[in-house]
């Protein structure tokens, strides 16, 4: 284990962390668009693990670089402030993005385009299970700013906002030991795998959240230890990568619906074990799958990410520069692009829903389109977080100088 980084200065961002961050959301959108053909193939159909694992495990890779440097540079009580405005702002995002999209749901129902248009019968505030919300509000509304109601479609964020608050007392383990940390995480994970953290998701059943953040934080503090130096990087060995692809290939079965429901002792097998590959507590196989994922691109990307890197001349090469910058901008504005994506998904879904048989050239034009549309957003939270507000026009002094000639002059 390497020494904890004791350095107040920033570390620098690192493409690997943004590229793949980046992919992630672009892979969520994907999975959220309602009956989305193309999600038949993004990499959760052939394993344990999803892009949510890559999402938390880089968040907590980002937020070893956010913050620790401020509790390394400002102490631990200007740290832990600076993690509950994260925090806040993500509890704020939670809750704008459920209103967003409870009130765009509402709508469509309420509108009179399906008698113009539609040639079925469908409730979009039914199809996202928030009927009891518009039936009990009061408890609805309690409940959603009190994080007790928790609907499935909204778990993301209330779990990674858990996992936030939960870095201020990581940091202060960290200070007399980063082991102490490290041991902490792995025994809060274990707890949960029994079932006994489950936190309520709602106030008039016994359901818990979908994604329990103490089962989900072990992920997340994976990557926190590696952005803060408290793990070292893996050593590049083809053993290691060897039994990664093996571990990979045989997970396969075992993760393809189309496989193992046809299969019956890898069914049997999937209803006796599913503690090993719980999705709600981060079972240790979608653990160990993810990190098999994480290592195989931890070496085919390279030292410090340079074959991510596309180089040479010519319009290959440029638009492979353009491609990779452009997954960065996604992944380097990954909260703004998570909420709008799943308004988003929601809408892209709305407009499938027109289409005779959600054929693959409609399917494929909005998957398109919707990438296109999250990474605008990408450019423009960039844009704003930039305060081009507080720039100077860059003519300014020129505008000055030909002002004082015109007085002149005249």
């Amino acid at each position: 284990m390497t020494a904890p980084r004791l350095s107040g200065s920033p570390a620098p961002r690192d493409l690997r962390l943004d590229l793949f961050r980046g992919c992630a959301m672009v892979i969520i959108l994907v999975a959220h668009i309602p009956f989305n053909r193309l999600s038949n193939y993004i990499p959760a159909r052939y394993g344990w693990s999803d892009a949510a694992d890559i999402f938390v495990f880089c968040s907590g890779m980002a937020s070893a670089l956010a913050f620790g440097a401020v509790f390394a540079r400002r102490g631990w009580v200007l740290g832990t402030a600076r993690v509950a405005y994260r925090v806040w702002q993500v509890y704020w995002a939670h809750l704008g993005l459920f209103l967003a999209i409870a009130a765009t749901m509402a709508a469509l129902d309420l509108s009179a385009i399906f008698a113009r248009y539609g040639s079925f019968e469908k409730s979009y505030v039914t199809a996202l299970n928030l009927g009891t919300f518009f039936d009990m509000p009061m408890h609805g509304l309690v409940g959603l700013a009190t994080l007790t109601y928790v609907p499935n479609y909204f778990d993301i964020l209330p779990m990674y906002l858990v996992i936030l608050a939960m870095i201020p007392l990581v940091m202060a383990l960290a200070q007399i030991d980063p082991r102490l940390a490290i041991g902490a995480s792995v025994a809060l994970w274990a707890a949960a795998q029994t079932g006994t953290l489950a936190l309520p998701a709602e106030p008039w059943s016994d359901r818990p959240w979908f994604f329990n953040p103490f089962g989900w934080q072990l992920i997340f503090f994976t990557g926190f230890a590696f952005g803060r130096g408290w793990l070292p990087a893996p050593p590049v060995a083809r053993a290691l990568v060897a039994a990664a692809v093996v571990f990979l290939i045989v997970s396969v079965p075992f993760g393809r619906w189309q496989i193992w429901t046809q299969v019956d002792w890898i069914r049997d097998w999937r209803a006796a074990n599913g503690i090993l590959f719980n999705k709600t507590n981060a079972g240790i196989l979608r653990y160990l799958h993810f990190l098999a994922l994480a290592y195989l691109a931890f070496v085919l990307a390279g030292p410090a990410g340079e074959r991510l890197r596309p180089r040479g001349t010519g319009i290959a090469a440029d638009l492979a520069r353009g491609l990779v910058g452009q997954v960065v901008k996604i992944g380097q504005q990954s909260l703004a692009v998570f909420v709008f994506s799943m308004w988003l998904a929601l809408m892209l879904g709305f407009a499938l829903d027109f289409t005779a048989s959600r054929g693959w050239w409609p399917t494929l034009a909005v998957n398109l389109v919707g990438t296109a549309l999250i990474l605008g957003v990408a450019h423009l939270a960039a844009w704003v977080k930039s305060a081009p507000w507080k720039r100077p026009p860059p003519d300014r002094d020129a505008s000055a100088e030909h002002a004082q000639t015109a007085r002149a002059s005249g």
